[in-house]
């Protein structure tokens, strides 16, 4: 099966493309260095030809509400309509667990996109994961200074080669509308998964400065409420096999 992967170049989509290689598809990458915009729309109708099934996990990183849901619109209905034009059987769409009740900028976006693919006119899947176990790094990359302050909150993070193999068995099968949510097996502190990444070298060695913050995100709002698969992998396994 042919399968398109927008944002194919990305953390989440190189693993997407090497599952889907793997399980004997012929993903086609969606990104602007293989000649397709998805803001513009150009290069979208010749890539998508043949195209069986797409899996978007494009993204951007912005906390502003303004940028992501302009992005989002942007680039899904631009997606969403060559898909169409193609005549694309199913689009899968990556979003994240907890996007209703911990309403950030990034997060209002991503329900934005949801929105869009819901009224898309092709028939569609959202599969909403949770945290990654990159998380915390990417976090501590964004905050500067000899302390590094991290909100108090539980996690509970899942391997990205996971969500990608997930990813490829909804886009496989019949559109699902709304997937059960994909979590990883355990619970986690942010703050503590922060720490055992410094420990081990993988972020700036500097202290940690817990942080509380009001609202849902420090209590819960970001763990799976309902049924759905869960992950195998453990945040300290993953971090063993790394090589910082």
């Amino acid at each position: 099966m042919k399968v398109a992967v927008a944002g194919g170049t990305g953390l989440t989509g190189r693993h997407v493309v090497q599952v889907l290689a793997a399980a004997g598809h012929e993903p086609v990458v969606l990104a602007r260095s293989r000649g397709t915009d998805l803001l513009t729309g150009a290069g979208l109708d010749a890539a998508l030809a043949e195209v069986e099934a797409v899996i978007d996990v494009s993204n951007i990183t912005t906390m502003r509400r303004q940028v992501a849901v302009d992005f989002f619109e942007r680039a899904s209905r631009n997606l969403l309509g060559a898909a169409a034009r193609a005549g694309v059987r199913h689009h899968v769409a990556l979003s994240i667990v907890g996007i209703d009740r911990v309403k950030t900028g990034y997060y209002q976006g991503k329900l934005h996109q949801e929105a869009v693919v819901r009224t898309g006119g092709v028939p569609w899947s959202v599969l909403r994961a949770t945290q990654f176990h990159e998380f915390a790094g990417q976090l501590l990359a964004q905050v500067p200074g000899p302390v590094a302050v991290v909100p108090k909150m539980t996690v509970q993070p899942i391997a990205v080669r996971e969500v990608a193999e997930a990813l490829v068995a909804l886009a496989a099968g019949e559109p699902q509308a709304m997937a059960g949510d994909l979590a990883g097996p355990r619970e986690e502190s942010l703050v503590a998964m922060a720490r055992r990444l410094i420990a081990a070298g993988g972020a700036r060695r500097r202290p940690v400065l817990p942080l509380w913050v009001p609202g849902p995100m420090s209590r819960g709002g970001l763990l799976p409420t309902g049924p759905g698969a869960r992950g195998g992998q453990t945040f300290d396994q993953w971090l063993s096999d790394q090589q910082f």
